[in-house]
């Protein structure tokens, strides 16, 4: 059995799948550093295995703006956390105005024309191009292997492709779906969101008896790898999101009622909360359980984590996958007190803050493990300022244009929850711990939510999320699961979908109104950008965003 973390970053790009990858998608501006002969890219099992297969979990991570699902800037992650009431990269002074991109993602003002939607989506679609690509090429050299592993070498593609298509249903509702190296995106069809959210879930279902029921967590052989409970998790949270992901127009104001629809799940009838229940169960019997220590899920070794389900890799010696959150949030006194530089930006919004109770005496224990705040200390010392002041992070003074204010350069509690790693490189951003893409507590969550929107109890789930806190139990409604969701599930890149799902994403929330006409729900998916437009004339824009 082959590990994929010991090629991650390490693997030449054969050939013939860059060639393939420029021809097949010359819309894109991409262009192979590295190129590896064919016969000795494909000539053994393993070799296949290692270029058409492994090779593809590289572009899970990132190490450049707008590449990764997680980890990285300007990208997924991004536009999942800071559009919502989340968190915030406010304007500090000359800092973090960036041509105006922070603010707008948080007042929900981007356009068609913006640079990093853009880069997004070329990145989504290269990697499915590449997986399109791989699925060719195992086919074509079949006949090395037998049919146990042809077939497990393609569902491991497909499962990864599909995770790759959850992101462009998710972001940009109807897209174009290049399924065959023979199309070129260029040329592709938008398909509606509905369709290609069956088609999501049949390609999972169909990969699931062939991808290994292992952990990828894990260091050994499946470690970082599209194993079948990462599959059971994406599968759970498509059905969660089912009345937002079946619905072709979503600025009409209905949505299909979840309870109704009625999915085939391994020759049973269920409605989309029962098929989310059913693959949360899943992975329950496969022994994922909650780690005693909320904070021991994020610790610079956290391979053993039972907790989590599917991570990116990192290693600051071997691998180049990036996280620079930490780095982007701390002060620059705090970065220096490390060893470390810093950027001075991402912050908890005020609402977030109040959510945890912060300054009360109901204050959530997991407010000290996800935020730096108030004075700060670094190995027991305060750290300072230039002017000798103590470094004291002020969350209640966090607006989205800090310019000329008091705590213009301290404002804002700042992202914590991953253990620094005293040891990282390029100023924490190549660090040891591995990334947390999906854990058991989500999957708790999605369970109790799920419930719930069936007519049964949420409490039990919902209450071992808490309970691990040492936070008093709840009655598991709606409104305290979302809640629960943020206090939870800080910083790891859900909020989107959530607010999305919850209906709140274009009401005004927090410092952010509502724009004019957001009632209607056009923002819930980005425009497709004008680039892709140009490109490609079978391509509609989604609604809201059409040039007057």
């Amino acid at each position: 059995m082959i590990s994929v973390s010991r090629f991650l970053r390490k693997i030449q790009m054969p050939a013939m799948m860059a060639v393939a990858m420029l021809a097949m998608s010359s819309c894109l501006d991409e262009s192979p550093k590295s190129l590896l002969d064919e016969d000795k890219a494909y000539d053994t099992p393993a070799n296949l295995y290692i270029n058409a297969v492994a090779t593809l979990y590289n572009y899970i991570g990132g190490s450049s703006d707008s590449q990764g699902i997680i980890g990285t800037c300007r990208g997924v992650y991004d536009y999942n956390t800071f559009t919502t009431d989340e968190a915030m990269l406010p304007t500090r002074g000359g800092d973090w105005y960036d041509g105006g991109l922070w603010q707008n993602m948080y007042l929900h003002t981007w356009t068609p024309s913006d640079q990093t939607l853009n880069d997004t989506w070329n990145y989504l679609y290269k990697v499915i191009i590449l997986c399109n690509h791989s699925l060719s090429v195992i086919d074509k050299h079949k006949s090395m292997l037998t049919d146990a592993r042809t077939a497990a070498y393609k569902a491991e593609v497909t499962a990864l492709r599909s995770l790759f298509y959850y992101e462009l249903l998710d972001m940009f509702g109807n897209v174009p779906v290049v399924t065959s190296e023979t199309t070129k995106l260029c040329d592709a069809r938008q398909i509606g969101r509905s369709r290609l959210y069956a088609r999501i879930i049949a390609d999972l279902q169909q990969s699931l008896p062939y991808l290994p029921d292992e952990r990828s967590n894990y260091e050994g052989d499946y470690y970082g790898r599209m194993t079948r409970p990462v599959a059971h998790f994406l599968l759970a949270r498509l059905f969660l999101n089912s009345e937002v992901y079946a619905d072709d127009d979503w600025t009409d104001g209905q949505r299909p009622d979840g309870s109704t629809m009625l999915f085939d799940i391994d020759g049973t009838k269920m409605n989309a909360w029962e098929a989310c229940i059913y693959y949360c169960d899943k992975i329950d019997a496969e022994g994922y359980r909650l780690e005693s220590d909320y904070a021991a899920n994020f610790k610079v070794h956290n391979e053993q984590s039972v907790e989590n389900i599917f991570t990116v890799p990192m290693d600051k010696v071997k691998y180049q996958n990036q996280f620079w959150y930490l780095f982007r949030s701390r002060h620059y006194a705090h970065g220096s007190a490390i060893g470390m530089d810093a950027e001075n930006g991402s912050s908890a919004t005020l609402s977030t803050v109040h959510a945890y109770g912060y300054g009360t005496s109901g204050q959530d224990s997991r407010y000290a493990i996800n935020f730096y705040s108030d004075t700060l200390r670094v190995d027991g010392n305060i750290v300072r300022l230039d002017n000798g002041d103590p470094l004291i992070y002020r969350p209640l003074a966090i607006a989205l244009d800090l310019t000329g204010t008091e705590y213009m350069q301290t404002a804002g509690a700042r992202m914590a929850k991953y253990e620094i790693d005293r040891t990282a490189h390029a100023d924490g951003k190549l660090q040891d711990n591995d990334i947390v893409v999906f854990r058991y507590a989500d999957v708790l969550l999605m369970r109790a939510e799920a419930k719930v929107r069936n007519g049964d109890s949420g409490y039990a789930d919902l209450n071992a999320v808490r309970s691990r806190a040492g936070m008093p139990a709840r009655e598991a409604t709606l409104d305290n699961i979302l809640q629960e969701r943020l206090l939870e599930l800080m910083w790891e890149g859900s909020r989107r979908p959530d607010l999305v799902r919850f209906g709140l994403f274009s009401k005004a929330y927090d410092q952010r109104p509502q724009l004019p006409g957001e009632e209607s729900g056009y923002t819930t998916v980005f425009p497709i950008p004008d680039n892709a437009l140009e490109m490609n004339e079978n391509l509609s824009q989604n609604p809201g965003y059409s040039k007057e």
